[in-house]
């Protein structure tokens, strides 16, 4: 049931009345507030008919500074979930309804015990390189099919890009480091200059869910016509900052971003000497940096870890590496020794 101070908002509950979910008049079935992360609202129901997931993207970001993104963006969620699964079929959840005027829509329930959060898993020091390695293959099957008129006509949405990403993450980085700022300034704008395909933007551990069949894409919220690259950067910064927080898994992560670049490009045919490999490692520095001192802090480094970070990719930055691996190489050897 409901627990006491967990009640759904009004506004979910219009939105769930208006599908045909809940039916006016009767009793809320048992609902609850499911962990996510800070940009939406995320409810478990518990239907007659088995558990539902509802979500409602929030206008005011769950941040400590003020972080204003449009609710049209579930639209655009609700649209990479469509053009995903028919690329890559179980990539994503089953929608059930949907009502994106309202930001509001109904997907089916992932049991957790069969769909393991990457994120916890890494955390707990189970950096499995077969996990990494399909997230690269589905990632860059998308990026490469997705590559087309009519996906750029329906996901060009850069100003909503900008809200949601560009700005919270470079942007905000680059008012706490004014002497990084034409940095990061010409980072954003090689983003800008190398749109060319679908881009799902929060490419984060705690997005993937490592099902029976493969991993799992959520959170879609950012999707947008963008630079691939951003893609790669955005989970590569992941499995470098969890480097920091479980010193224990270190080869195993770093092994993890190894297959996850071999398999995008198993996926996708590029080389390891495309320029997108630089762009990525551009991007990857920069938001090692916001992840400190951007308005999304990773919420598992401690204030050490913090320092320790934002003095690594203030190296990167000043020091460009040619590929991820480059990079992910001089991460490693800068780090302390772990302790015993």
């Amino acid at each position: 049931m409901i627990a006491a101070g967990d009640e759904p908002p009004a506004s979910l509950v219009d939105g769930l009345l208006t599908l045909g979910v809940l039916t006016a008049g009767t009793p809320l079935p048992p609902m609850r507030p499911l962990a996510g992360g800070v940009s939406s609202e995320i409810w478990c129901l518990d239907l007659p008919s088995g558990p539902v997931v509802a979500k409602q993207a929030l206008a005011q970001l769950r941040v400590a500074g003020t972080w204003l993104a449009p609710v049209e963006r579930t639209g655009f969620e609700i649209a990479w979930m469509r053009v995903a699964d028919t690329i890559v079929p179980g990539i994503t959840p089953r929608i059930i309804a949907a009502a994106a005027d309202l930001g509001v829509f109904v997907m089916e329930y992932l049991d957790p015990a069969q769909h393991r959060l990457w994120k916890q898993s890494l955390l707990d020091g189970h950096a499995d390189p077969d996990v990494a390695r399909a997230v690269g293959e589905r990632l860059g099957a998308i990026h490469r099919a997705a590559a087309t008129p009519a996906v750029r006509d329906e996901f060009d949405n850069v100003a909503l890009f900008d809200a949601l990403r560009l700005d919270p993450y470079l942007g905000a980085t680059a008012r706490a480091h004014a002497d990084l700022a034409d940095r990061l300034g010409a980072i954003r704008g090689s983003y800008l200059d190398h749109r060319t395909t679908l881009v799902h933007g929060d490419v984060s551990p705690k997005n993937i869910l490592v099902g029976p069949h493969g991993p799992v894409l959520i959170d879609a919220e950012c999707a947008t016509w963008g630079d691939p690259s951003f893609d790669l950067a955005f989970c590569a910064t992941h499995l470098l900052l969890k480097m920091v927080a479980v010193p224990g898994a270190r080869d195993g992560l770093r092994t993890c971003l190894t297959t996850l670049s071999d398999g995008y490009c198993s996926a996708t045919g590029i080389g390891p000497a495309d320029d997108i490999w630089r762009r990525a490692s551009d991007m990857t520095a920069a938001l090692l940096l916001a992840r400190v001192d951007g308005l999304s802090p990773a919420e598992y480094l401690t204030a050490a870890s913090q320092q320790l970070v934002r003095e690594r990719a203030r190296l990167l930055l000043a020091d460009p590496a040619a590929a991820l691996e480059e990079l992910a190489d001089s991460w490693a050897a800068s780090l302390p020794e772990p302790t015993r």
